[in-house]
């Protein structure tokens, strides 16, 4: 039924259909309902510890009989310096008093863990049988002992260039994350945010330049996105947004509304939030103080001060300090749980394609 089978083969999946990895906004429940609609299910390891990592996929284990994606953020930790740190709370003054919030107040660090030899133990004793990175991938020694647990690799790429310098280091297959994607850019050869291609661009340049599978992602939220990603040469898709709305999802109250009112110019591409460039529903502080302002520190320094008001923000049922990553076709989005969605975008996307082949 699929014209192109070859991500179903390689991840012994229903669909060619790979939910994405959204930390913060989802844990187990959601995997495990997208693989029980069909498609890979992927948890988010970047925000949780170890410990957390294995509690999860246990459970994941105990209730589908599917293949799981653990996905982890493999960036380069920045110190936050002195002056960096004063010139983000002072910049956020305003907010901290209007809250009546002491700036001088001790705050949790924001907790964006690289994968590292710990994690990498996690993974071999666990094999999930797929393991996806952004920003580019880890140490090739961690990488190797990632392929020796028997796992298939994945990462983004938000350029050629990246997709190519992916294959070459052993992936099995490339994300091609269009500029329309939510949450971070996966960007790791390049930090030119303006040069970001869109989707329907960067797939079939991408499917042109590696031999390896690519699945298309970024502003794919429907059948149609589905069929047109397939007729552009990816052999699967990476939906994220169309989840967020679903009872499975860990989105606050007031954050589903912001998606619920969500229309096709509410997002923006955005730093404020964490200090490193991602896409999502825009709100107050990234109307203030951005999208994109040089005062934010670097990664993921951005949200240690951020933490204190989005908590008294969101007490009050606001979403002023709340990153809601999402992507451009987050209006498309509906309130199903995430297995009826997941089988819906397959037989629209089947219906589609049969029409068009008509």
């Amino acid at each position: 039924m699929w014209p192109d089978r070859r991500l179903i083969d390689l991840f012994k999946t229903e669909l060619p259909i790979v939910q994405a990895p959204m930390a913060g906004a989802m844990d187990a429940e959601l995997v495990i309902a997208a693989a029980q609609g069909g498609a890979l299910g992927s948890l988010p390891c970047a925000m949780i510890s170890p410990e957390k990592v294995r509690e999860q996929v246990g459970l994941i284990r105990q209730r589908v009989k599917a293949p799981v994606n653990v996905n982890f953020f493999c960036h380069t930790p920045v110190e936050l310096t002195r002056e960096a740190e004063a010139r983000w709370k002072q910049r956020l003054s305003g907010y901290y008093a209007e809250y009546g919030l002491d700036p001088a107040a001790p705050i949790a660090a924001a907790n964006r863990a690289p994968f590292d030899a710990t994690f990498c133990e996690v993974v071999e004793e666990l094999k999930p049988e797929v393991v996806s990175f952004h920003f580019g991938l880890p140490e090739q020694a961690l990488l190797r002992r990632v392929k020796a647990a028997g796992c298939l690799v994945l990462s983004s790429a938000t350029t050629v260039e990246e997709a190519v310098w992916l294959e070459d280091h052993g992936v099995d297959a490339v994300i091609a994350q269009g500029a329309e994607a939510g949450g971070h850019r996966g960007m790791f050869l390049t930090d030119r945010i303006a040069e970001q291609p869109g989707t329907f661009a960067l797939v079939p340049q991408v499917a042109d330049a590696v031999k390896v599978p690519v699945i298309a992602a970024g502003g794919i939220a429907d059948g149609r996105g589905i069929a047109a990603a397939l007729a552009l040469g990816a052999s699967g898709v990476q939906i994220g947004s169309a989840y967020l709305r679903c009872p499975e999802s860990k989105v606050s109250a007031g954050g589903r509304k912001a998606l619920t009112d969500a229309r096709d110019d509410s997002t923006v591409i955005t730093n404020v939030m964490t200090g490193r460039p991602a896409r999502g529903v825009q709100n107050r502080l990234m109307r203030e103080a951005g999208p994109i302002s040089p005062d934010a520190p670097p990664f993921p320094h951005a949200a240690t001060a951020l933490g204190p008001l989005k908590a008294a923000a969101e007490k009050q049922g606001r979403v002023d300090f709340t990153n809601l990553w999402a992507g451009q076709a987050v209006a498309l989005g509906r309130e199903l749980p995430a297995a009826e969605l997941t089988r819906d975008l397959a037989r629209l996307a089947l219906g589609r394609m049969k029409a068009l082949a008509g």
